[in-house]
């Protein structure tokens, strides 16, 4: 049975915002994230996060190695777009429809190894449903004072399982469910 997983980077004071600067990762985040992305079976994504992620789909002339690197991995894996709005995903992603949890709990018992949930409403939807196995926050130095919060509602009591340093200022905190 597979694993879902919700990690994204964070400010300090609980914020997600993928267009902020001072989240772009160092070298060695970014490198963590290309082999995170290749070790995965595949990906939910909320239809937000999708969209903002299809910048990976077509390579870019002023990318270097690393960029080309995480796109390659991220194109490979296949991708389940969770929308009510859209009426096609790109290559290698299906539209995920209908039923939210009858389909969620079925890929989780179709697949081994890890599905990487991205997007913050798509992960309270799928905590309320008792789905999330793992939450990892990429802690970042920063103060933004506003975004999306990583938690868009209350969760239970989670119990942390790791922490690491990634990088030169980011920390990762592994929880999951108590």
């Amino acid at each position: 049975m597979a694993k879902l997983v919700f990690g994204m980077n964070q400010s300090l004071d609980g914020y997600v915002d993928h267009d902020h600067q001072e989240f772009a990762p160092d070298p060695v985040l970014f490198r963590h994230f290309i082999e995170q992305v290749r070790g995965l079976t595949g990906s939910v994504y909320g239809r937000r996060m999708y969209e903002i992620m299809r910048y990976w789909d077509e390579d870019l002339p002023e990318w270097g190695a690393e960029e080309r690197d995480f796109a390659v991995a991220w194109r490979s894996q296949p991708k389940w777009v969770v929308s009510r709005s859209l009426k096609s995903v790109g290559p290698n992603a299906t539209l995920v429809e209908g039923d939210i949890e009858t389909a969620i709990r079925g890929l989780k018992a179709q697949h081994v190894g890890e599905i990487d949930v991205a997007g913050p409403e798509l992960a309270r939807s799928l905590t309320d449903l008792g789905l999330i196995d793992e939450y990892r926050l990429y802690l970042h130095p920063v103060v933004l004072g506003r975004g999306k919060p990583f938690f868009a509602g209350p969760r239970p009591r989670l119990r942390l399982v790791a922490s690491d340093r990634i990088g030169e200022d980011v920390i990762r905190l592994t929880y999951v469910p108590a």
